[in-house]
């Protein structure tokens, strides 16, 4: 057992100094802190800005079709190779920079591009670019693009990116909080949803290094290690399973928690207002009482996959009709008098209250009447 867990060790050991000989950008080890700029002190220069709980949120680009969020900073360059802004809802269609004066030039800006990647910007590494230089005299972030939904910016940091750092940012992206979704009954992708160093792929590295120096060891120094035994490989995998295992208990804990949190002692009702489709949950209960009894024909419509199916199992036992596949309805030659739609945020849905018309992607239009309509929803009745 102790040469197994040596090996194990020495597997960490020299993963994580190999990962750090490649990733650190600057000095190991220094005593500067990390900057941080909170949303409350970014500026809106061009676009628009709304600040919410979450974070400042950046809405329609100004008329050259941008968006810039500013920050007054002076801070030495020296020392801070990276700069991270910390943001969400980013398109993947857009285009950012960080933009940045230093005091040797001051009638100047420098940019730098900016990588989108699973909804966010990615940190910008600066220590080889010779612009960064002397004290920085505010940072910029220019979004060239559509931004009909707005982006969310929670601040932005300026850091040394040490060895500990780094480690400690690694260990974060691991045990960040990953809540249920439509797979974890059979997985988890392990903490952020993008990390620099998935710990899967950590510790198989770890599991690997330590094999081949366990069988190099095993085949010349056998007199101090015995031969190679199947009985200490296999104890390496049961090191590597248990360090995958604590994060994701430590996340089923936080769950377990946060599910308490969400749904203890509320009644059937609550709990589903409490859901995550509880706005559509509250829609379709107002919508089924403008409904007759089963079993009338209710055909659902909604943009999302998600509200077409949770719609529809909140809508039965009326027979239901949606498409799991595909975004789209029946031709209108289909419907019949008696049958009822259901629409929850969808687009290309028209209806002419004044002819009592209803159309869908540009078809044939439907005599129809309009039964309730509340938050991007609306409920028609067929004639």
């Amino acid at each position: 057992m102790w040469l197994g867990a040596s090996l194990f060790a020495a597997g960490i050991v020299l993963c994580t100094v190999g990962y750090l000989a490649l990733s650190v950008p600057g000095n190991w080890f220094s005593s500067l802190p990390t900057l941080r700029w909170s949303a409350a002190e970014l500026a809106v220069t061009q676009g628009s800005g709304q600040r919410t709980d979450e974070g400042l949120r950046v809405g329609a680009t100004g008329p050259e079709g941008i968006a810039i969020v500013s920050i007054q900073t002076s801070f030495r360059s020296a020392g801070y190779t990276t700069v991270a802004w910390d943001t969400g809802d980013v398109p993947d269609h857009v285009a950012a920079a960080l933009v940045w004066r230093n005091e040797y030039q001051p009638g100047r800006r420098f940019t730098k591009p900016l990588t989108v990647e699973a909804r966010r910007l990615l940190p910008v590494t600066l220590v080889d670019d010779p612009n960064w230089i002397g004290r920085i005299n505010g940072l910029a972030l220019i979004i060239r693009g559509d931004l009909a939904h707005p982006i969310l910016i929670r601040g932005v940091e300026a850091k040394p990116m040490t060895a500990v750092q780094i480690l400690h940012d690694r260990v974060g992206e691991w045990l960040t909080f990953e809540p249920w979704s439509g797979g974890s009954i059979n997985s988890r992708n392990g903490g952020a949803d993008v990390q620099d160093l998935p710990l899967p792929f950590f510790v198989a590295a770890i599991v690997g290094l330590a094999l081949i120096v366990y069988a190099v060891l095993a085949r010349w120094l056998p007199q101090a290690i015995g031969p190679f035994r199947p009985l200490i490989a296999g104890g390496l995998f049961v090191f590597a399973w248990f360090l995958l295992d604590v994060p994701w208990q430590w996340n089923l804990i936080r769950q377990g928690h946060a599910t308490f949190q969400q749904y203890a002692g509320k009644s059937w009702r609550d709990r589903h207002l409490a859901a995550e489709d509880g706005p559509l949950f509250d829609f379709i209960e107002k919508a089924r009482a403008k409904l007759p009894p089963p079993p009338v024909r209710v055909f659902m419509a909604a943009d999302s996959l998600y509200f077409r199916d949770r719609g529809a199992y909140h809508l039965y036992p009326y027979n239901v009709y949606f498409n799991p596949y595909q975004n789209t309805l029946p031709d209108a030659s289909k419907l019949r008098a008696g049958d009822y739609m259901v629409v929850f945020r969808r687009k290309s849905v028209q209806f002419d209250p004044a002819l009592k018309k209803l159309r869908w992607e540009g078809g044939q239009p439907v005599d129809a009447e309009l039964l309730f309509a509340e938050s991007g929803g609306a409920v028609f009745a067929i004639h």
